[in-house]
């Protein structure tokens, strides 16, 4: 059972950076693929950034240049480091991760993910 549990949001000013976790359980595919994603409210969640195998990333527009998504294979851990936060980047973020094998779920940047988090909140104030 694959299990994604974040950490690391909160709350900073404009400017400020932060750095979140996704330890993942349970998740052992061979072509794996992993996201970030983030929902404001009243807003569609979005895609943020995504991770494959190959370590190849792809980025939302809205983040390309601020946010770098990496992983440590050896921990098990999905990471987003966010710089140069905005206030229009609050929103509760998710970790995601992809069945390569069923393609189904949320489908982004060509991957589908039936597994999600919980989520957690960030919040960045002007």
């Amino acid at each position: 059972q694959v299990q994604l549990v974040e950490s690391g949001g909160g709350s900073v000013q404009s400017g400020g950076s932060l750095r979140l976790s996704c330890a993942a359980s349970g998740y052992t595919r061979r072509n794996y693929c992993m996201a970030w994603f983030r929902q404001a409210p009243g807003k569609e969640r979005e895609g943020v950034a995504r991770i494959m195998y190959d370590r190849m990333t792809n980025y939302a527009d809205s983040v390309k240049g601020r946010f770098t998504i990496s992983q440590d294979n050896t921990k098990n851990t999905l990471y987003l480091q966010m710089n140069s936060l905005k206030p229009e980047d609050t929103a509760m973020y998710y970790c995601a991760a992809a069945d390569t094998d069923l393609n189904s779920g949320t489908y982004y940047a060509g991957c589908f993910f039936p597994y999600w988090g919980q989520g957690t909140q960030v919040t960045v104030s002007s």
